[in-house]
């Protein structure tokens, strides 16, 4: 890293072609012309524990504090397709997320919350066709039709086999799910987004700027390849509605070239490689939220200042929405008071810094446009290796990612451990004596008892054989290439819980047992 830039740094950089207007091809100062001058991001707080019945105070609590979108965590037993009273789900109901198990808890969830009139963001992947099912089921009781919805659900599996670990189904079977969610949404839901790649999870396994980007778009890449190839859409059909999902991490001036380097390198595969014609297609949205991993145990007040920064650099790097998150996190689910901090950190940055007032302010520093041109050659030496290997799959299959985020990984620990990379409060000007008193929030132990008591009663009332019918057309319609969201909306209205489904649908593709890497 140079001590300074200077003119001579960007010679090889041209406005036009590298740079552009906000707007324009290809996008590095923003996917739309006015960007924040014309509105703001969308602050999107990720948020969900316990029951449907806390998390919807949760959610109506920070749309009253001035949150613009929902964005809903689900706990593990939910996101792995087990019911609640599952033996698997022991120790997990509620903890990481909200409980899920049918269709009653999603309408507790989403009860006096007006879904033609807020945009929902669902982290979900391996049970996502289930709960974007049942979402579109709540909505039809509310009277609100499905190309009303706006939102996203993430439906990025192949990360999981990379860096998080909640999938069920061997790879094909879940692109094969995936896809038939984007190919359903394309004709039934025109203003949702049915993927957010997602790059956030491998920079929290320990992945590189660098990395995070290319790995990410290398799975999009494969998403959108399948599509054409094997579910026959016209790349045009959907490619507008794909969304991404960013970490913003503690390296500042890096995460905003991060950003405006993906915009670029999106647009330019989109346009060229797949030979999209709506210039919507080679646009590259994306969510940032703020980096998980580098939030400290230690004098966790610190995070917020953590925090602050890193939402900065999103907002400077141009995101389309933002989670920030909260200064106890390291410790424990966030308190309903973190969770205002953490929210009107964005509001701060939003309506008082005048940060939104320009568009790209960074654009045209020696040093960014530098970063985000190194970034993109970076990126681009890891793509043309993958292309080596026979695409995103394949190197996922032969343990690729996986070791380079965990050489990654081990460096940044050695280096943290050396003292290398400082961190305030672990590793330097560390105080000993604070926050001994540091409250925390804790789910308690009768979540389980009322989630489980709720399922058991939604099982005694439902009709059993119109349930059985349901589960039973799936699993015929898994067994051919066709479509099957339409079948597990019908399984949803009926009823059928998140593990019947998902067990429906083991019995058809089998489950994914990881092979050692190493």
């Amino acid at each position: 890293m140079k001590k300074l830039f200077s003119p001579d740094d960007v010679m090889d950089i041209t406005y036009d072609t590298d740079i552009g207007d906000p707007g324009r091809f290809p996008f590095t100062r923003g996917v739309y012309p006015s960007m924040y001058t014309g509105r703001l991001w969308t602050m999107r707080q990720y948020a969900g524990y316990a029951t449907a019945e806390e998390s919807n105070k949760r959610y109506r609590y920070l749309l009253q504090q001035g949150q613009t979108g929902l964005s809903v965590a689900f706990d593990l037993p939910t996101q792995m397709g087990y019911d609640s009273e599952h033996e698997f789900s022991t120790g997990e109901v509620g903890k990481t997320g909200v409980a899920i198990d049918t269709l009653k808890d999603m309408e507790i969830l989403f009860k006096s919350i007006p879904l033609d009139q807020v945009s929902t963001s669902m982290t979900i992947n391996a049970t996502a066709a289930i709960l974007l099912a049942m979402y579109i089921v709540v909505a039809e009781k509310q009277g609100i039709p499905p190309e009303k919805l706006s939102g996203t659900v993430q439906n990025d599996v192949l990360k999981e086999y990379v860096a998080r670990g909640t999938y069920i189904y061997p790879p094909q079977a879940s692109i094969k799910i995936t896809v038939d969610i984007m190919s359903y949404c394309s004709e039934n839901l025109p203003k949702w987004n049915s993927i957010s790649v997602s790059g956030y999870h491998i920079r929290e396994a320990g992945a590189t700027a660098v990395q995070e980007l290319a790995f990410t778009l290398a799975h999009g890449m494969t998403y959108v390849t399948y599509a054409v190839e094997q579910a026959g859409l016209k790349v045009d059909s959907f490619a507008p509605r794909i969304s991404f999902f960013f970490n913003a991490h503690n390296d500042f001036f890096e995460e905003v070239a991060k950003f405006r380097a993906a915009r670029r390198i999106w647009a330019r595969i989109m346009k060229d490689r797949f030979h999209a014609g709506d210039p919507k297609s080679w646009m590259l949205r994306f969510h940032t939220q703020t980096a998980g991993c580098t939030l400290t145990a230690q004098e966790p007040q610190n995070n917020a200042i953590r925090v602050a920064l890193q939402a900065l650099s999103a907002v400077l790097g141009g995101t389309q929405s933002l989670h920030t998150n909260s200064q106890d996190e390291a410790l424990s689910l966030p308190t309903e008071e973190s969770v205002k901090l953490a929210l009107r950190t964005q509001q701060l940055i939003g309506y008082e810094s005048g940060v939104a007032s320009v568009i790209d302010p960074l654009g045209g520093s020696y040093y960014i446009e530098r970063l985000t041109s190194d970034i993109e050659r970076g990126v681009h030496a890891y793509l043309d290796k993958i292309d080596e290997l026979g695409g995103a799959l394949k190197a996922i299959e032969r343990g690729y990612f996986q070791k380079e985020i965990h050489q990654s990984a081990y460096e940044y620990q050695q280096a943290v451990e050396r003292g290398d990379i400082r961190v305030v409060g672990v590793n330097t000007l560390v105080d000993k004596e604070v926050n001994k008193k540091f409250s925390i929030m804790k789910v308690s132990p009768k979540v389980v008892e009322k989630q489980i008591r709720r399922l058991r009663q939604i099982k005694h009332d439902r009709n059993k054989n119109k349930v059985d019918l349901c589960l039973r057309k799936l699993k015929e319609t898994a067994r051919t290439r066709s479509n099957i969201v339409p079948l597990i909306i019908d399984c949803v209205r009926c009823y059928a819980t998140v593990g019947e489904i998902s067990n429906t649908l083991r019995e058809v593709f089998g489950e994914y047992k990881e092979k050692s890497i190493f």
